[in-house]
């Protein structure tokens, strides 16, 4: 199954390309330091492959040096450089790796990669450098992916759900319930090759019970997928309403900027306008939509289509009301078209006098809050009710393990269905062949989580998506 390679040595540029302080080359295998020690030329005039481990090094890049001299022929340096060496096992890919902190820049950095290409390196594939740290067993598949999910993390609860798991905290957990399976398996399986030896004392109702605790392990870790999923991913939350009942001021009152223009007149905004906040650690992808009315021209047909299109989409919705106006037939409509979601009413403008039934609004929705998006009035409150009704509260430290990868919350359910088999099998008194099967299954589905077990579409599917330096 595993077919990769690992006797190339591998560079690439692990910093973004423009102007900025320092720009890394890094370079990983057993070629890195005979790469180092052609093109670099120390200070001290030692060779990088005398350098001790974990020790950075001042001096220059240069093209076409002179093997048994310190100068370059013709003085052919590209860049004055502080390198470091990490020797294999403990370093990031297990291997021997050289970083070659250059200037920042497009021409200092392509041509640094460049020469390390030219001595015998190869080109990166994408997050290669992170594949074969799974692959030399510094760390496991789902650590892998965590690194990932911090690279990508966009709020603070999101980085802390990465680090969580790139602690091995998951995999732990997921090692621990294996564990368990695998004592069963291995007990059933000694009474099936030995059924004439006294191999244990093999207590069917006993095992049934082993297998009912491992059960409700595997489910509160699905329990906490939603949390996971929602601070790994973010929630769309589309403002909706008739117009001119304060969307944008509410876009703007969440930003706490005037992204939006607002006026009296109605249908102001005739498109739809999105923009990303932290709300209390989610990210929130929050749209602003068109006023939905029923259309007086094209231009409107398209924008009430387009706001419809983004409703059904939501996983929230933000229905705003103007508190200084009566409920009318157009609410009520648009009540019909959005009844099936998540939705938070919003009496809006209450800074004004008051004419709605708010009655009328109680009625047809259990979360109604008051505010005054001109003035920020309650906005904070509306903030808390979006992370109680997602996260049922705020997320502590103490928190059990929450689970935001779609990958492993499929192996778990999977590894679920397959015990619940096994336990159907105790119960109807079949043959111990059919447990041990869904058991060997169970186990299976967790180590793919792990990466144990892995197939090279899999691994591509998941490196993919690095960057080529990472």
């Amino acid at each position: 199954m595993n077919r990769y390679k690992l006797e190339d040595t591998i560079a690439a540029i692990s910093t973004p390309i423009g102007k900025s302080g320092i720009g890394i080359v890094r370079i990983s295998g057993r070629g890195a330091l005979l790469i180092a020690d052609r093109i670099f030329l120390s200070k001290s005039g030692l060779k990088p492959s005398g350098f001790k481990t974990y020790t950075t090094h001042y001096g220059w890049i240069v093209a076409n040096r002179n093997k048994d001299e310190r100068l370059a022929i013709g003085d052919g340096r590209i860049d004055e450089v502080i390198l470091t060496v990490m020797r294999q096992p403990k370093s990031y890919t297990k291997e021997d790796i050289v970083e070659i902190n250059c200037h920042s820049g497009i021409i200092p950095l392509r041509k640094v990669l460049g020469l390390v290409l030219e001595n015998g390196a190869r080109l990166a594939q994408p997050g290669e450098f992170t594949k074969r740290a799974f692959l030399n067993g510094r760390i496991d598949l789902s650590q892998a992916e965590a690194i990932l999910d911090i690279i990508e993390a966009k709020t603070n609860r999101a980085l802390d759900l990465g680090i969580s798991q790139l602690k091995g905290e998951l995999s732990l957990k997921i090692n621990q319930i294996g564990k368990s399976l695998l004592e069963i398996l291995l007990l059933l399986e000694a009474n099936v090759d030995f059924p004439e030896e006294e191999i244990g004392d093999l207590n069917l109702n006993h095992i049934n019970q082993k297998l009912n605790k491992i059960r409700t392990q595997l489910e509160a870790l699905l329990s906490s997928s939603d949390k996971g999923m929602i601070l790994r991913q973010g929630l769309n939350v589309v403002i909706c309403g008739k117009p001119n009942v304060g969307k944008s001021s509410l876009l703007n009152a969440l930003l706490r900027q005037g992204r939006s223009i607002v006026t009296a007149i109605p249908g102001t905004t005739r498109d739809t306008i999105e923009e990303a906040l932290d709300i209390k650690g989610i990210l929130t992808r929050l749209v602003d939509t068109a006023g939905v009315i029923k259309p007086r021209n094209l231009i409107e047909r398209k924008a009430v289509k387009r706001s419809e299109d983004y409703i059904k989409s939501a996983d929230l919705l933000l229905f705003v009301f103007d508190g200084s106006r009566p409920f009318s037939k157009d609410d009520e409509l648009l009540i019909k078209k959005t009844k099936a979601k998540t939705t938070i009413a919003l009496i809006n403008k209450i800074d004004l006098r008051q004419k709605i039934e708010r009655s009328k609004v109680l009625a047809r929705f259990p979360s109604v809050l008051e505010i005054s998006a001109k003035y920020l009035k309650n906005i904070d409150l509306l903030e808390n009710k979006i992370a109680q009704i997602f996260l049922e509260g705020s997320v502590e430290a103490s928190e059990p393990i929450l689970v935001s990868n779609l990958r492993h919350i499929q192996c778990l359910k999977k590894a679920k269905a397959k015990i619940n088999n096994a336990q159907d099998s105790v119960e109807k008194g079949l043959s111990l062949e059919f447990i041990v099967y869904d058991l060997k299954e169970a186990i299976n589905f967790l180590d793919e989580i792990l990466g144990k077990v892995f197939s090279q579409d899999l691994l591509s599917k998941i490196f993919n998506r690095f960057c080529i330096g990472k």
